[in-house]
């Protein structure tokens, strides 16, 4: 933590027990973790939140991940949060397209290791300063 206020993290996800792992392994590095069921809850979690960060799943029933990245990059007050995308889709394609076109901060594949995720979270925060 570069202060000692926790860092709020908005992730997106259909899964509940994911958010559940996530937020467990996040909140015991101080993170204060925000989940939120599928991508129209998400999208209003973080107009109303504007987190540090937001981790986002792609595939999801109401509204799938990339629609709530696209809103988030044309709404001026959401642009310059940072997004991880995590996401089942682990073909090469689709992570070139995550972190080259669509240009999300991060891409992590599931199934994932804790430290993994941790690190992921550390390096794209330690950018944003």
């Amino acid at each position: 933590m570069l202060d000692n206020l926790p860092r709020t993290v908005v992730y997106v996800e259909d899964d509940q027990s994911m958010i559940d792992l996530v937020s467990l392994t996040l909140s015991r590095k101080g993170f204060k973790v925000v989940g939120a069921v599928g991508g129209q809850q998400g999208l209003s979690l973080i107009e109303t939140l504007r987190p540090d960060l937001v981790l986002l799943d792609l595939m999801m029933p109401d509204m799938d991940g990339w629609e709530v990245y696209q809103r988030m990059k044309a709404n001026a007050a959401l642009n310059e949060i940072p997004v991880i995308v995590v996401t089942a889709k682990a073909q090469s394609i689709d992570r070139m397209l995550g972190l080259h076109i669509a240009k999300v901060d991060d891409y992590l594949t599931k199934p994932f290791a804790p430290a993994e995720l941790l690190r992921s979270v550390e390096r794209v925060l330690s950018k944003r300063g």
